[in-house]
């Protein structure tokens, strides 16, 4: 009760609409989560084989994995699940949606037991939804047909099409110059398969079925959504709207201000990936900087993030994906360059430092798979840390950092039950801080240190007397205070005796 009281009252406090507690669509407020991406590209196939190199995450072996991950994640992404026929692209390429069995991750049955195991140890699991694009039966146009039980039965047509498609534009395809299509597409397009036309109400039914159908009878608990940048926003919000999922986060993979603007187009119904940190993290601490040299000082509040827009409620922070990790046609995007070695000290320093910092920040941390697989006890630690303080995705954060040959960065990071210091840079100090005490050391692999004090509750901000001024926030009798100095203040800014 004192919970939802708390939160009702910070409502009052806000100077920024971003952290009004507006009950959107998957987006838990305040979410202490640690996300696991379960999977990289082509991790289906056998541990001998190299593009398996970092484990194999077909059903059957995570399923052997559910108490580490129960141990350590409150979320976990898994890739797409339905049925993509030999050439689906590990699943993005999916034709029968209703169809979870025989996919390159396994059967149906195991994905359903690895998802009661994972619930049975208060662990989520998030399904990738793809319904910008799908595959085709046998010919250009048509469809397997998906049943969806008591969300009804579809069989997409050509007319579902978006009118810019290959299908109707490319000259390999007899349906070239066809009048009988969708409309035109509201994103970008797919060259790979078909993208459909989501201002269709037929399309509309089908994802509102396919959506529901897997939080309520696949039991999934959210969504990542695909190539959202393949369809206007409001649609991700309409299907979020329909099947009202724990959580839900969209792969908009573009600049932050286009970030921002999908953000608006879905009503904030969603969690976004944060792409332009991600290539800050890659410029700052990853070898894909012009002098492959660290330079701590970039991670101080970028310019281009959502945390520095205002929008750290909706940023899940992620250091690689499938996309961007280990394929050849995606060298200038990844972290660590392609076909590295992981095993190295110099790379090792560089991911647990990249980790350090997203599971110490605000937002919903996305732990890789290769990482922690690799990197298990030392990223656990991180992630124990991280839930110790009660760290979560709208926590206030003080940065400083040098710009001289030093390059520091640290940041303060209030959680709900504690406060973090992560300090990053090779001749930073180690001292704990009067108050706090040294928790985590990266030693001979990684530049950065942690302390901890026990019992913060945080900093909010307050307007009085024409000014905004920052303090920590306390509940007393039912009512929200916020102490600055020797000064108590209510909820509207007024000064108060305590």
């Amino acid at each position: 009760m004192k919970k939802l009281i708390l939160s009702v009252l910070v409502v009052l406090l806000c100077v920024n609409w971003n952290a009004v507690r507006a009950e959107n669509i998957g987006v838990p407020a305040e979410c202490e989560d640690v996300m696991l991406q379960a999977f990289y590209w082509d991790s289906y196939k056998t541990q001998t084989s190299t593009d398996s190199k970092y484990g194999r995450t077909k059903w059957i072996d995570l399923l052997k994995d559910t108490a580490a991950i129960n141990a350590n994640f409150d979320l976990v992404w898994f890739p797409p699940s339905a049925w993509a026929g030999d050439d689906g692209g590990v699943g993005y390429y999916h034709r029968q949606a209703s169809n979870q069995d025989n996919t390159f991750w396994g059967t149906k049955n195991n994905l359903v037991k690895l998802i009661t195991a994972l619930h049975a140890g208060n662990t989520k699991v998030l399904a990738d939804i793809v319904i910008n694009h799908r595959n085709n039966k046998s010919s250009w146009v048509n469809f397997y047909t998906d049943n969806f039980g008591t969300y009804g039965t579809f069989t997409l047509k050509q007319e579902h099409i978006c009118s810019g498609d290959e299908a109707f534009t490319s000259s390999d395809s007899p349906y070239k110059g066809s009048t009988t299509h969708g409309a035109a597409d509201t994103g970008t397009n797919d060259g790979g398969c078909r993208d459909l036309d989501h201002s269709n109400e037929y399309v509309q039914s089908w994802a509102k079925a396919y959506v529901q159908w897997m939080l309520n009878v696949m039991n999934f608990d959210g969504f990542r959504y695909d190539m959202t940048l393949g369809y206007h926003g409001k649609y991700l919000s309409m299907y979020n709207e329909a099947a009202n999922p724990y959580f839900s986060v969209s792969e908009c993979w573009s600049d932050i201000n286009t970030q921002v603007n999908h953000l608006k187009a879905t009503n904030y119904n969603t969690l976004i990936f944060d792409f332009p940190l991600k290539y800050v993290i890659n410029n700052a601490l990853g070898v894909d900087g012009s002098s492959g040299a660290t330079r701590y000082n970039l991670l101080k509040n970028p310019t281009n993030s959502l945390r520095n827009k205002g929008y750290k409620r909706y940023a899940v922070t992620f250091i690689d994906n499938h996309d961007t990790f280990e394929r050849s046609d995606n060298q200038s995007g990844e972290f660590i360059k392609y076909n590295a070695n992981l095993g190295t000290a110099d790379v090792k320093r560089r991911i647990m430092e990249a980790n350090a910092y997203i599971l110490m920040l605000p937002g919903v941390p996305c732990v890789f798979y290769p990482h922690w697989s690799s990197y298990k006890d030392e990223i656990n630690a991180l992630i124990a840390v991280r839930k110790k303080a009660g760290i979560h995705s709208e926590s206030e954060i003080e940065e400083t950092s040098t710009t001289s040959l030093d390059r520091l960065y640290e940041a303060t990071v209030y959680g709900h039950r504690g406060t973090v210091i992560l300090r990053m840079g090779v001749n930073r100090s180690k001292e704990a801080p009067e108050g706090y005490e040294q928790v985590l050391d990266g030693g001979e692999y990684g530049n950065y240190t942690i302390f901890y004090r026990e019992g913060a509750q945080g900093v909010e901000s307050v307007t009085a007397n024409g000014r905004t001024a920052r303090g920590e926030k306390f509940v007393k009798d039912g009512k929200l205070y916020i102490r600055m100095g020797e000064r108590v203040y209510d909820v509207l800014g007024n000064k108060v005796n305590e």
